[in-house]
């Protein structure tokens, strides 16, 4: 169910509202707007009774969710969310890019890209300490030791960390050392991932499954809501299909679809998308020019000495083309501001 409160109620009429949510055994997910405040209700196993909120002080309108999902819809919170980590945003007016190698491999590496993207004006490095890898034998990330090491590139450079979490205990860990939770396309549907992420008082960019629909997606970011973390990021960065001229697809429709459906902001990840360093920018530039809010990239000082995903890591040269040009087409597709 959803509460859509008056444009005038005040925070004592919202707060009794919430009570008696409570008082029935449910959760109350309160999502303040520019003009209204909205109130979803999760946690009911059937129908909830409308009749007992429709007449209460400050109530406009209760409205039954049909729909699978409740707290990531536009019918909840019509204003885009805007994600706030410190001074950085990610869905405001600026485009968020968030820059940096696969993997964490030393100090002196990630301190060389850290350089760069600083230098860049961009606000968010990543990098992961806890690789994911499709063999056993691959290199698997330094684990704290690299999120220590993020640590220290934050310190020194004042970026924001973003970095992957595989499970649980691991999100302590990112909470302990980051800034924000990276959930990967193979964990998307990881369920009790998601809900320790919802309790986590970081942000989350929840990664596109490898074969998710959109709605398995949404529905992803609605696991995470419902513990009560709002600051949910989407990012497409390509699903399977038969294409071998590229590691995946990268489907830039679910852009505007997610728009017409959710208030989430959404990035784009061109470099798990494309899996080849010459289309990176050219799907960097398309995503920016379809409404995406930042791009997630990955930029090495040495692709070929890479240990992870070298193939589709710029160099630093070309990330700093990349982020010249997706400016460019940023500053055209945005609205100027009346001032």
């Amino acid at each position: 169910m959803l509460i859509v409160m008056k444009t005038d109620a005040t925070e004592s009429e919202i707060d009794h509202v919430v009570s008696i949510v409570n008082e029935l055994g449910l959760r109350a997910h309160t999502m303040p707007g520019a003009t209204r405040t909205a109130i979803g209700i999760t946690g009911n196993q059937g129908a909830v009774d409308v009749t007992r909120f429709e007449n209460l002080p400050g109530v406009a309108e209760a409205i039954r969710v049909s729909k699978p999902y409740k707290l990531i819809t536009l019918d909840l919170r019509p204003d885009k969310t805007v994600v706030r980590i410190g001074d950085a945003t990610i869905g405001g007016d600026e485009l968020a890019i968030i820059a940096g190698p696969c993997a964490i491999e030393s100090r002196a590496q990630a301190f060389a890209i850290a350089e760069s993207v600083r230098r860049s004006g961009v606000r968010f490095f990543r990098g992961g300490a806890f690789k994911p890898r499709t063999s056993p034998y691959a290199f698997q990330g330094l684990g704290e030791e690299g999120l220590k090491i993020l640590a220290e590139v934050r310190e020194a450079y004042g970026l924001k960390i973003v970095t992957e979490a595989l499970d649980e205990a691991g999100v302590d860990l990112v909470e302990r050392y980051g800034d924000m939770i990276q959930i990967g396309a193979r964990n998307m549907q990881n369920f009790s991932l998601l809900r320790r992420a919802g309790r986590s008082r970081l942000p989350v960019l929840l990664k596109r499954g490898l074969a998710a629909t959109l709605d398995e997606w949404l529905l992803a970011a609605e696991y995470i809501m419902a513990e009560g973390n709002y600051n949910v990021v989407l990012c497409e960065r390509g699903v399977r299909t038969f294409a071998q001229h590229t590691r995946n697809t990268l489907d830039l429709a679910a852009i505007p679809a997610v728009r017409r459906i959710s208030h989430l902001p959404v990035v784009v990840d061109p470099s798990h998308g494309t899996g080849k360093n010459h289309m990176v920018i050219p799907l960097a530039r398309a995503g920016v020019a379809v409404g995406a809010d930042g791009l997630i990239i990955e930029v090495h000082d040495q692709p070929e000495r890479a240990l992870s995903d070298g193939a589709q890591a710029l160099t630093l040269e070309q990330y700093d083309q990349l982020v010249q040009e997706v400016r460019a087409i940023h500053e055209v597709i945005t609205p100027a501001t009346v001032g």
